[in-house]
């Protein structure tokens, strides 16, 4: 069995671990996927230079809301959708995306996820509502 394959298939979650600082960033995604995988590692690969292995991260059930908020800022917009829609992003971190976020989309994503306070949710359909409104000429 090779390292890919190992990191796809084993439930050791110290096995994991170890793969995670391979040097191949296949092995480290396949990591990321793992249900296995502990949230200690899971932080440790959400500072990945490889942003496909951060949206494994982010998409990871055991990821803590601790990490999801780091990812929260990532630069790749992708990595912040799956953060925008997973079920363990607190309602804080969903505030702070909606205050600073451009994307629509990601915008549409944190007003629908189940945590989205109803603050948010509020602030959110007010800019929704902004946008429909025609300009006023001078």
């Amino acid at each position: 069995m090779n390292k890919l394959q190992l990191a796809e298939i084993t439930r050791d979650p110290n096995i994991l671990d170890e793969l995670s600082k391979d040097k191949s960033w296949n092995v480290r995604c396949r990591v990321a996927n793992n249900p296995n995988t502990s949230s200690k590692t899971l932080d440790y690969l959400s500072r990945d230079e490889y942003y496909s292995v951060r949206w494994e991260v982010a998409r990871n059930s055991n990821i803590s809301s601790e990490t999801l908020d780091k990812l929260s800022k990532d630069e790749d917009n992708v990595v912040r959708y799956w953060v925008a829609e997973h079920p363990n992003t607190t309602p804080e971190t969903l505030k702070q995306m909606a205050i600073v976020e451009e994307n629509y989309w990601l915008k549409y994503y944190i007003k629908n996820n189940p945590n989205c306070s109803e603050e948010t949710w509020k602030y959110l359909s007010a800019l929704e509502l902004l946008k429909t409104l025609p300009k006023v000429s001078t």
